[in-house]
This record gives C-alpha cells, structure tokens and sequence, in this order.
C-alpha cells in the first residue's frame, strides 16, 4: 500500500508544494511545529532513510539544503532545525524547522494553521527557491 507521501507525489493528496525535481519533493507539513516546517522526500518510496541506496541519500540531504536558505528567507528563526524521525509516515522524510529555540522542534507540539497561512507560506517560500 502507497503511504501518504507517495499520494502526494502522485496528486492523489493535494500539498502546499515548496519545490520539486525528478527524484525529490518539498512541501509544508500540515501538522507543523513551527509555521514554514517542511518535509523533504525522495519520490521513491523506502521506509527507512538508511535504506536509501547511498547516492540517493546523499542527493536528499542536497536537495534539502537548497530548500533551506529559502525558509529561513521567508520567517525570522535563528536557524533551520533538521530531524529525521522516521516514525510516522513508512517513506523517508527530512523534516526542516526554522527554529529559534529547542521547543520549536517540539512534535508533540502542533501549530493550527489554516489552508490560506499554508498556502501563503509555501507561495513566499517559493519566490525565493532557485534550483
């Protein structure tokens, strides 16, 4: 069964899109710990992120380094946090948070924002990607 990230980068679930290649996806978690949290996936679907053939991997953490600079652009932190979880969605995801203190990458923690903040955030996020 397709997880949920795999729906997203076959259109099945719509997402507030941050940027996109041939492999990879960005787009805003709906559930963030901080408003301009994003996930970083490979389009490829594997569970665990160290089972990522090497090259795929490495071109993952690539990827969301040049997601970066755009976030931390768009809202004031002190940096952008980044956590690999792995727990809940089976598919590899980098999660990126602009931070201004360690409670900002606190999960059990979910900000509500409403589908009109998403789509603000990712659109501004997004005039300042250059990939």
């Amino acid at each position: 069964m397709a997880s949920i990230f795999t729906k997203i980068v076959n259109g099945e679930i719509p997402c507030h899109k941050i940027a996109e290649t041939d492999d990879f996806l960005a787009f805003l978690d709906v559930f963030p710990c901080a408003k301009g949290h994003t996930l970083v996936i490979p389009k490829k679907e594997v569970d665990y992120i160290f089972d990522l053939e090497d090259e795929l991997y490495i071109d993952l953490m690539a990827f969301a380094k040049q997601i970066e600079p755009a976030i931390r652009k768009v809202i004031p932190c002190k940096r952008v946090g980044v956590a690999v979880i792995g727990l809940e969605v089976p598919h590899a995801h980098v999660h990126l948070i602009p931070m201004n203190s360690m409670s900002d990458m606190n999960f059990n923690s979910k900000l509500k924002l409403s589908d009109e903040e998403l789509a603000e955030t990712a659109k501004k996020i997004r005039e300042h990607i250059s990939l």
